[in-house]
């Protein structure tokens, strides 16, 4: 009774949220019960992908946590062509995908920042505009955002990976490269331009904390977020954060926890876009289908060329490494079905919650 006494409440204090994810046996129950129904109530039992072009995993960041981390010597480096890039992005438009996800390890440049804009150009010229575009290439200047955005950009993910100040600096060298306030004006920058704007932290990370996870999802709500994309932690055996793999929860209790983040978010932002990580399924095969059903709607199918998508490994074990971009879209279709949900086709699928709090801001 406490659990759904806590449930109907209109907004979540920190050991509401802290309680909730506790929560197991009846009350995880209940909980999830609670998320399907707010998913289902303002969103539907819809489901809306993104074309994940993973097109460098060449990053001038050091994070402690990453396997794509600059420092890491065993990693092959690649660099997809424009032209490879474009063909990635051809396929999501001739097979009704209503968006893409261009993603790479973090460059700061303005070779970079042109580049982007010619891809940009070019995505939009091939689609007739109908391609809708979503960036996840880490912290820019506010006046690349700006250019990006003026260029047909419209989506925006920065994930923060922690809001708990001292644990970033756990998980990140301690240098003006990887400086966490950094990280929040970015997010602040893109919001202003007018990007739908999304975060997302890990779960289960050494160090991390309940309180820590609270504090979360307390901050995606006070700063608005559109969406968020968040999963488990999953260490990598080429990162200084190795060491700790003793102190890690279990995995399965990692991802029993992000399922539990999911849902406590979808019940405390009811209209944001909310991504069913990859991560998910290298730990349980239907994964992400549990968190569709429970508060996830965006999926990304990768359609990164295949010899290119062993070397883009953020975390080991990552799955669907070795199927094409038709097989993982047939797969993804069946995984939906199997969650009770729709795949929704040409359309761009945006954030109900970007359209309310843009209506809002023009009044």
């Amino acid at each position: 009774m406490e659990i759904i006494v806590k449930l109907e409440k209109e907004s979540f204090s920190k050991d509401d949220i802290i309680r909730l994810l506790k929560s197991e046996g009846e009350e995880k129950n209940a909980l999830f019960k609670k998320s399907g129904e707010v998913k289902e109530k303002y969103i539907g039992n819809k489901v809306w992908f993104r074309g994940l072009i993973e097109f460098s995993n060449i990053c001038g960041k050091d994070c402690l946590y990453c396997g794509i981390r600059k420092g890491n010597k065993n990693l092959k480096r690649y660099n997809l062509s424009d032209d490879e890039i474009l063909a990635a992005a051809k396929f999501a438009f001739d097979n009704n995908y209503g968006s893409v996800a261009l993603q790479s390890g973090e460059i700061e440049s303005p070779a970079f920042t042109k580049r982007v804009i010619k891809l940009l150009n070019n995505i939009k010229e091939l689609s007739d505009g109908k391609l809708g575009i979503t960036l996840s290439v880490g912290e820019q200047e506010p006046e690349v955002y700006n250019e990006w955005f003026d260029a047909g950009a419209h989506r925006y993910l920065l994930r923060v990976e922690s809001t708990n100040r001292e644990l970033y600096s756990k998980i990140h060298p301690n240098n003006k490269k990887h400086d966490f306030q950094r990280r929040l004006d970015c997010l602040k920058s893109l919001q202003d331009i007018g990007y739908q704007t999304g975060t997302g932290v890990m779960v289960g990370l050494p160090f991390q904390t309940l309180e820590d996870l609270a504090g979360d999802l307390l901050f995606m709500q006070d700063f608005n977020i559109d969406m968020c994309g968040m999963g488990p932690y999953i260490e990598h055996a080429d990162t200084p954060l190795i060491i700790n793999a003793d102190k890690l929860l279990p995995l399965k209790e990692r991802f029993d926890l992000t399922l539990k983040m999911i849902a406590v978010l979808r019940i405390m932002m009811k209209d944001i876009n909310i991504v069913a990580a990859t991560a998910l399924q290298a730990i349980d095969p239907i994964g992400r289908e549990k968190a569709v059903k429970i508060g996830a709607n965006i999926l990304m199918p990768n359609i990164t060329p295949g010899k290119y998508r062993d070397s883009y490994k953020l975390y080991d074990n990552k799955p669907c490494t070795d199927n094409s971009a038709e097989d993982c879209q047939s797969c993804l279709e069946a995984r939906v079905s199997l969650a009770d949900a729709e795949v929704i086709y040409s359309e761009w699928g945006d954030s109900q919650h970007y359209e309310k709090r843009r209506y809002k801001r023009s009044c």
